[in-house]
């Protein structure tokens, strides 16, 4: 499949909402590892076009104390994939995963 061509304007208009985007997950993230953000506030707003894009991984590595082997492990046992977004989550998989932070 071809990039289709954009014009100067579309592309810088296309690279500021990619900026803007990447600004507010950085936000969400820092939300996380500063501790006043809870994940289940986030999978709470799972409706947001932003958080639905962010990939869980990336969620629970923002959580102090999880990195990337203790993650890989916790989705392994909740069932979850890899590479899944907070939007593909299905409800089990959310209770899975919220029990699992909590125990």
């Amino acid at each position: 499949m071809a990039v289709p061509t954009m014009t100067p304007q579309q592309r810088a208009k296309a690279l500021e909402k990619a900026a803007e985007a990447r600004t507010a997950r950085s936000a969400l993230l820092a939300g996380l590892k500063a501790g006043t953000t809870s994940v289940a506030e986030v999978f709470a707003r799972s409706g947001e076009e932003l958080v639905k894009k962010t990939r869980v991984a990336q969620v629970l590595r923002a959580v102090p104390g999880y990195g990337p082997a203790r993650v890989a492990a916790l989705m392994a046992v909740s069932g979850v994939a890899e590479k899944r977004r907070v939007g593909g989550l299905n409800k089990q998989q959310r209770e899975r995963l919220l029990q699992a932070l909590a125990g």
